[in-house]
């Protein structure tokens, strides 16, 4: 070929001819330098954070079942905050009181819940929750020389008529005192009537002595002379919902405080 057919062919391809072919990339090969966008490295992936599980709601306590609850006292026995407390956090429950007589006051645990009760008591098959002492006293006429002091000892009762109930508490008894002639009254409130007509002392708890006061008799404290513990006493056997709480009370616990 001569040198003006090659200058001509070069002119056509410059001019309008097809540009020449860019090799072909083999099969399954991605340009070189690119990263694929949106695709994570492979490995293992990152731990989600654990979420704390809330704790589920304790179920409120159930209330106690709805009825009286059935509290037997002493004579004498001043169980009045007790009850005012359990009014306050008890309305559905109402307290009913039961007199008990000393005598019988533990055959009377069979016929209520819980009981206030002079110690001592055959504690067989009983709860026994002592509460408090009750100081002596000497109950005489309000004209006995006796009155003249603010207590007494029981040396200042020689020679003088001891009178003792058939439902005396304190079985008290003192060298140089009289027996009296006459038989035992009945009842605590007999024997201040029989103080009262100016005949004999007769020695009881404070609480007693406060409880049959009247006009023409007063008491003095008896230094050295037996007290009385009042305690609150249940069947073991019948540890109801209403008793735990009326232990609760007469122990101090607040309406909040656990058992």
């Amino acid at each position: 070929m001569c040198a003006h057919a090659r200058l001509n062919g070069m002119a056509k391809g410059r001019s309008g001819g097809h540009a020449p072919r860019r090799p072909a990339r083999p099969a399954g090969k991605k340009p070189a330098g690119k990263k694929p966008v949106g695709k994570k490295p492979a490995g293992p992936s990152a731990p989600k954070p654990a979420t704390k599980k809330k704790p589920a709601p304790s179920p409120s306590p159930a209330p106690p079942p709805a009825g009286p609850f059935r509290l037997g006292a002493v004579e004498g026995a001043t169980p009045g905050k007790w009850i005012r407390i359990w009014e306050e956090r008890m309305p559905r429950n109402p307290l009913e009181l039961v007199p008990v007589p000393f005598a019988d006051q533990r055959a009377a645990l069979s016929r209520v819940d819980a009981a206030l009760v002079r110690l001592p008591i055959d504690s067989g098959g009983l709860h026994v929750i002592a509460l408090y002492d009750e100081v002596p006293v000497v109950v005489v006429s309000v004209d006995s020389e006796l009155t003249a002091a603010d207590e007494l000892d029981v040396s200042d009762l020689d020679g003088e008529v001891l009178i003792t109930p058939a439902d005396d508490v304190l079985h008290f008894a003192a060298p140089g005192t009289v027996e009296p002639v006459f038989d035992a009254p009945e009842t605590t409130e007999d024997a201040v009537a029989t103080v009262a007509a100016g005949v004999g002392v007769l020695v009881v708890p404070m609480s007693l002595a406060r409880l049959h006061h009247r006009k023409d008799v007063t008491y003095r404290p008896l230094r050295g002379g037996p007290v009385s513990t009042v305690a609150l006493a249940w069947d073991a056997d019948r540890t109801t919902e209403l008793v735990d709480a009326f232990v609760g009370i007469v122990r101090g616990r607040t309406a909040n405080s656990s058992r």
